[in-house]
């Protein structure tokens, strides 16, 4: 049978398969190996710093990948990237769209090496030393997504490269998503791409003290704005919110994880004009009540709603909340205690929430059966279900899953430790949707790993 398939026709089923049984088709001839690795578009790669078997292995293993289109390098500490390996990754990697390299700090001259070796590239993540340079960014003219990493070296101070702010540099970029991590509040250069990046639909802020430039260049790339992420940045998210008050009107998804302003919050509930259908908060000390009235009154069109570790929110403003966004097809209470702190929460949450689509409940140690089932018991159209860590959860809510959740499709119950293998074999075995669930290993007993394999389960 083996030998009446087609190349083709193995290539096109190996590609379909899940990351867990991929794995393990190298293994059965030689065929397979070679049609594998042609097959294969995506690697991630880690080099450690032994440099004449790295390089020599790494240009033999690339030159059995000659289709990858997407490629990601992780370098040792005082790994250098050498010009030889840059030169290694042109000649064996012809087809390369996406490109990540971390954490070694690129040179300008290797980034103007990529831009030529690359001139499809539309996918580039990086790291950058001090003074920051970014005069490079117009050599890819196919750039759509560019995440860049600031030196976390305390020997480099900040600053700004002097070719940055030149002004003849005045064509519009193309780039659609941007992450930058790590700017510090003495950093200066960024200005001049903030002003050229008048396409941007998503922006990722992690870990910055500063913005990189003057904010009258900053509210340039916001316009056009849908999604934006702010990470550990409680020194900018203040100005951040005003700024999309002001200037942002098409804003569909707001993140935002530790480090708040309620202030600033506050203000972006109240007065912003965007229609945002999104949020993901994880703000132990600055997210309250208020912010949950404020969001029901003037986000009634929410669909998704991510809390994590939100210790000052109480029942009050979750059940207002959910009665005015009744067509909330996600939500998440991550390690909030005011799912354990206040019985019957869960219930009238459910009744409210009927469009519910996915449910995570990560990490609430305290909750109970009883809690738990009677929010399943209305939402009968769940797809996605998340308990990791309800360390409370016993059997009785797998079954409770299996009987009210007739459409489940991922399911996360990895540390239920009361959960026993009887109950997932149960559940394995008459979930007729479930496609994926993530449970320890040893409580898959041998029936329910035939199980799913017969029902193209994936398990993790």
């Amino acid at each position: 049978m083996e030998n009446g398939l087609y190349d083709e026709l193995l290539q096109e089923i190996f590609q379909k398969l899940p990351p867990s049984s991929s794995s393990s088709v190298a293994l059965v001839c030689k065929r397979w190996l070679r049609l594998y690795r042609s097959s294969t578009t995506s690697l991630s790669l880690r080099l450690i710093p032994h440099s004449s078997l790295t390089v020599s292995s790494l240009s033999s293993f690339l030159f059995h990948h000659p289709f990858l289109s997407s490629l990601s390098l992780s370098l040792s500490p005082h790994f250098s990237l050498s010009p030889h390996i840059l030169s290694l990754i042109s000649s064996s990697c012809s087809n390369l769209l996406a490109l990540s390299l971390d954490p070694t700090p690129l040179s300008l001259s290797s980034l103007l090496f990529l831009s030529t070796s690359f001139p499809r590239l539309t996918s580039l993540c990086i790291t950058l030393p001090r003074p920051l340079f970014l005069n490079w960014v117009p050599s890819f003219p196919c750039l759509k997504q560019l995440s860049i990493s600031l030196s976390s070296d305390q020997e480099n101070p900040g600053g700004v490269n002097s070719d940055e702010e030149r002004e003849d540099f005045d064509a519009e970029l193309g780039l659609e998503s941007l992450c930058v991590v790590g700017i510090r509040s003495n950093d200066w250069g960024l200005g001049w791409l903030w002003r050229r990046c008048t396409k941007l639909k998503k922006l990722k802020l992690h870990s910055c003290q500063g913005i990189g430039g003057p904010y009258s260049s900053f509210v340039r790339c916001l316009q056009g704005i849908h999604e934006i992420e702010l990470r550990t940045c409680r020194s900018v998210v203040y100005a951040v919110l005003l700024e999309l008050v002001e200037h942002c009107h098409s804003l569909d998804f707001l993140l935002v994880h530790d480090g708040g302003s309620r202030e600033g919050l506050m203000q972006f509930l109240t007065q912003g004009r965007s229609n945002v259908c999104k949020f993901d908060l994880r703000l132990p000390l600055d997210l309250n009540n208020d912010h949950l009235l404020a969001m029901a009154a003037n986000f009634n069109k929410l669909t998704s709603l991510r809390l994590q570790s939100c210790c000052l929110v109480t029942g009050q403003g979750l059940k207002v909340l959910a009665g005015a966004c009744g067509g909330l097809e996600e939500l998440a209470l991550v390690n909030c205690d005011v799912v354990e702190r206040e019985p019957g929460l869960l219930a009238t949450l459910g009744q409210h929430l009927r469009q519910l689509r996915k449910l995570d409940l990560s990490h609430n140690e305290m909750l109970v059966d009883k809690e738990f089932v009677s929010m399943l018991v209305s939402c009968i159209r769940l797809i996605d279900l998340r308990v990791r860590g309800c360390k409370a959860l016993t059997s009785v809510a797998v079954v409770s899953m299996l009987r009210s959740c007739k459409h489940l499709q991922n399911v996360d119950i990895m540390h239920c430790f009361r959960i026993d293998s009887e109950a997932i074999e149960l559940f394995v075995k008459n979930s007729s949707r479930l496609r994926k669930m993530e449970v320890e290993s040893s409580k898959l007993s041998d029936a329910a790993k035939t199980w799913a394999s017969s029902k193209f389960i994936e398990v993790e």
